[in-house]
């Protein structure tokens, strides 16, 4: 990806706008509270030292990773499904979703006994497809993006007789994701700032309208993956392109409601857009500091934060870790591509002659140097080095990006040629 800056100008809220007239009031957000206590996780809000002092400010975690489900979005589920009629419920409710909607919407209706069919898009992580089979609900994988998904499920629906849940253009939803403000502000009353992923807008519609209730002064941003960011060009008239796979596949959404919209125009400050460098970076420094598993979109206000520091020196910051449904696999990917970043984890290529021992040459001057040496080949046929010669492989471990610069000197003192790094 090209080098670009990782926030773009801020949106501007009208000075003069109030929680007026928009489709969710802070009575409703209240009234969600009493919907989903007891049934819903009041997670912690944490003060993190360790971040704090690498970030230049104080910054308190949302743990909505701990959810049942992993998620926030079991919020604003079951305050949608406690809605439902009788009638409604026995012809059950569809839904479209990349995964976390999903399960919230599985859980909480076969707590109380509402059939659930979910329509997920291809491409959406094995993990969050058979939680939600696990969870009772039957699953349709079908649509190359959520909005395909979503064209299906409407239809689908419309022909069976069963509700639509929307994952987040629908007031109950909107209010049920509220509640995390209010469990946040009730927490720590003194933040200056909410940092917020946005996907469709759901979460950050309802957290703003809360938010603000309670302390109008709050600074609310939220964050969008560089790759998809549809809210930033609703709200400042862009044509940014849309595209690609991103770490957080939560958030890629290509069109964000129209409910969320207007809601996100008049009562967000601000909207970064951060790169998938920095998603990872911040996946891994909450798992290795935090000891805590997110998913690309629930590390998204750390990535903000990471990605330009100085917005919020001195500044009290509640993050939201919005999800923890990731891949074993791609948290291994992560992890690792992380260790390679800090020069921790190295792929060498050397030229060696092809003769006895210089393989047991290059390894005593690794291990001389303290270096260890977690993988090794040689590749002889594909090659323009000479027949008497061969391409030795290596990817070795380091302590640090200075401990590596030795290494390489010490390789390069010895006459040994490295390159492809």
């Amino acid at each position: 990806m090209a080098d670009v800056p990782q926030t773009l100008s801020p949106a501007t809220p009208d000075p003069a706008a109030d929680l007026t007239g928009l489709a969710v009031a802070p009575a409703d957000i209240h009234a969600a509270v009493e919907v989903v206590r007891g049934a819903i996780a009041e997670t912690p809000c944490n003060y993190s030292r360790t971040l704090s002092a690498i970030c230049g400010c104080d910054i308190w975690l949302k743990f909505e990773n701990l959810q049942f489900t992993s998620s926030f979005k079991e919020r604003g589920a079951l305050n949608r499904l406690t809605a439902l009629s009788d009638g409604e419920r026995r012809r059950g409710v569809i839904a479209m979703s990349a995964g976390n909607h999903a399960q919230g919407v599985a859980y909480h209706a076969r707590r109380l006994g509402v059939p659930a069919t979910i329509v997920m898009p291809v491409g959406t992580p094995m993990v969050k497809i058979e939680n939600t089979r696990h969870l009772g609900a039957e699953v349709i994988v079908t649509g190359a993006t959520l909005e395909e998904a979503a064209e299906f499920a409407r239809a689908h629906g419309e022909a069976h007789g069963m509700i639509f849940v929307h994952p987040y253009d629908d007031p109950l939803i909107i209010a049920g994701q509220g509640t995390v403000g209010i469990e946040m502000l009730a927490a720590v009353p003194e933040l200056d700032t909410l940092i917020v992923p946005i996907g469709g807008g759901g979460l950050i519609s309802g957290v703003s309208i809360a938010a603000k209730s309670i302390k109008p002064s709050l600074r609310i941003m939220g964050v969008q993956a560089w790759l998809y960011p549809s809210m930033y060009n609703a709200i400042h008239e862009a044509n940014l392109p849309m595209r690609g796979d991103t770490l957080a596949e939560g958030i890629a959404v290509k069109s964000p409601g129209r409910i969320t919209t207007e809601i996100v125009r008049r009562l967000v400050d601000d909207i970064a857009l951060v790169n998938e460098a920095e998603f990872e970076r911040a996946v891994a420094s909450l798992i290795s500091i935090e000891k805590t598993v997110v998913e690309g979109a629930g590390a998204a206000g750390l990535a903000a934060i990471m990605s330009d520091p100085s917005r919020f020196a001195g500044q009290k910051v509640g993050l939201i870790l919005s999800g923890g449904n990731i891949d074993t696999r791609l948290i291994a990917s992560v992890l690792t591509r992380e260790l390679a970043r800090e020069g921790r984890l190295t792929q060498l290529s050397l030229d060696i002659p092809d003769r006895p021992g210089q393989l047991a040459v290059v390894a005593t001057l690794l291990a001389d140097a303290g270096a260890n040496i977690i993988e090794v080949s040689h590749q002889r046929t594909f090659s323009e080095l000479p027949a008497k010669a061969t391409l030795l492989q290596l990817v070795i471990e380091t302590r640090d990006r200075g401990h590596l610069d030795e290494v390489l000197a010490k390789l390069a003192a010895s006459g040994l040629h490295v390159h492809g790094m």
